[in-house]
């Protein structure tokens, strides 16, 4: 099996899509990592604009709902797990 080799930059650009609703989750805003295991904690995205002056907030998946990683998308499983505010952590 080859190891899949994916840059931060490269991810930005991949679109998110829930598997469970077929539903675009939008992009990677930014990451979560733990610096004492360097391994990536979860996926930052952009909460869903509301009106002109307000929006959600931003939404974390967890790395562990991630199902694959292609070549242009990201796969997750988000139904009941996607923490609407990572100010709680």
């Amino acid at each position: 099996m080859e190891l899949e080799l994916h840059s931060i930059n490269g991810m930005r650009n991949m679109e998110v899509i829930d598997v469970l609703t077929g539903s675009k989750l939008g992009f990677i805003r930014d990451l979560k990592i733990d610096c004492d295991t360097n391994k990536v904690i979860s996926l930052i995205l952009p909460g869903e604009v509301k009106s002109w002056f307000g929006k959600d907030e931003e939404k974390e998946i967890p790395w562990k709902n991630i199902v694959k990683i292609g070549a242009d998308v990201i796969l997750v499983k988000s139904q009941g797990e996607i923490d609407n505010d990572i100010n709680n952590i």
